[in-house]
């Protein structure tokens, strides 16, 4: 399951091991086929003599089986993938690195060879993330698996019961098997629940099966293939729902298990366990994909390409630059301000009183950034700035022609440090180029 040029040595004692992994999945393999027979054979076919419902009750467990074996067989042959060479560190590079007199060295090292590479992930001393053995810059989310002998992209964990690591290509596939397993082994509960009733009831027995009373009919070994077929499908539902509702959690809040216990290290953040949630819709969309009609198909149709995620950091500025006020800038020249009135400071001019402030600027004092001065009172005005304008003449007022001014008035917008028109820059001060926000 692993990288082509990590394949187990074909020694005995590899090819043993290789062997022994494959025992779960052949208990698991075995146990489905007996509850084939015990519930189609000895509970339907045998047993039940409503032929309408028995048609019924073979369709939906036909269903519900099927669905489960196809996730479960894509999740154990779904391949880890290979990380492509572009990550790999050239063998003269990974003999500078380990030769390397200083941490420091290692991790300048790393981050050089990492500078166009899509890695957001640090490890505790803040340098790029290497694994030693496959000699690779491990992409965001992966991690090494010593029993697949190779990195792994957005390892989960490994599981033994499909002998492979629960990874990028087949985490969809495992929380699908995960989800038909309970539902197989809930229905087969149910629907065994009668029979298993009757069988304990007090009856008389004769020939081998029940009276009169109309209690459990065949075999004595039929009767215990059905009794044990409920206990083996509840112990198991018991045992998947509590899994396969830890797996929900982890697709609603996008988190591995691994980094559920070790949270991932960012460049910018730090350690923090939430930082690819996106929120639930988006998180589970991460996972089972855009198009609805794939999300209970054991189907690849996972976003992203295993080697880069979006994380939340990204969400929350793309969502803080559509929501707050910005300022468009024309590529030819003009610059306009989409909105002035949720500046703090329109509030501070809002509260001086008009003296106050015609008072301040006849004393020369500074202006606030969004003072207007009119022919006959103040304004606070959104107007076009010419930034060429302005580039000419960095430290003086920007005057604007009559016609851009309410009621035919001229608008002067002063800015922060600007001195009054009336005098002159002084050589010795340098030239003030703040624009009002």
């Amino acid at each position: 399951m692993g990288n082509d040029d990590h394949r187990r040595r074909k020694t005995p004692c590899g090819f043993c091991m290789a062997v022994f992994k494959w025992i779960p999945v052949l208990f698991i393999s075995a146990v489905i086929a007996w509850s084939y027979y015990a519930y189609v054979v000895e509970l339907c076919i045998r047993n039940s003599e409503n032929r309408i419902g028995m048609i019924f009750m073979l369709l939906f467990y036909h269903i519900s089986l099927t669905l489960f074996m196809w996730s479960y067989w894509r999740t154990i042959m779904t391949s880890v993938g290979r990380i492509p060479d572009q990550w790999r560190i050239p063998d003269e590079e990974v003999s500078r690195l380990f030769r390397a007199d200083s941490p420091d060295t290692q991790k300048r090292i790393l981050n050089n060879f990492a500078r166009t590479l899509p890695v957001t992930n640090r490890t505790m001393n803040g340098s790029v993330r290497f694994c030693e053995k496959c000699k690779i810059i491990k992409p965001d989310r992966a991690h090494h698996c010593s029993v697949c002998s190779c990195c792994v992209l957005k390892m989960d964990h490994h599981c033994p019961w499909v002998n492979n690591c629960v990874n990028f290509y087949n985490y969809k596939y495992f929380v699908l098997f995960l989800g038909y397993a309970l539902v197989y082994c809930l229905y087969v509960a149910f629907t065994t629940l009668h029979d298993f009733v009757q069988f304990w009831k007090v009856g008389a027995y004769e020939n081998n099966g029940y009276s009169e009373q109309g209690q459990l009919n065949g075999s004595g070994m039929g009767r215990f293939h059905i009794l044990f077929l409920f206990f083996i499908a509840i112990m198991f539902a018991i045992s998947l729902v509590s899994l396969f509702g830890y797996h929900i959690y982890l697709v609603l809040v996008n988190r591995t298990t691994l980094e559920s216990f070790r949270a991932p290290i960012f460049r910018v953040g730090g350690p923090d366990k939430n930082g690819y949630n996106l929120g639930r819709y988006a998180n589970f969309c991460e996972v089972f994909g855009d198009d609805w009609q794939y999300w209970f198909l054991p189907v690849f149709s996972s976003r992203s390409d295993g080697y880069s995620f979006p994380t939340a950091s990204d969400q929350s500025r793309v969502s803080t630059a559509a929501a707050s006020p910005v300022q468009r800038y024309d590529a030819m020249g003009d610059t306009t301000t989409s909105r002035l009135d949720g500046n703090p400071t329109d509030k501070l001019i809002d509260a001086t009183p008009h003296d106050t402030l015609t008072n301040n600027l006849n004393l020369n004092h500074h202006p606030s950034p969004h003072q207007v001065k009119g022919t006959s009172q103040l304004h606070h005005v959104v107007v076009p700035l010419r930034l060429d304008a302005l580039q000419e003449h960095p430290g003086a007022k920007s005057s604007l022609p009559a016609g851009g001014a309410a009621n035919g008035s001229a608008v002067v917008i002063e800015m922060i440090g600007d001195q009054p028109m009336a005098h002159k820059e002084s050589p010795g001060c340098p030239p003030n180029g703040d624009l009002p926000v």
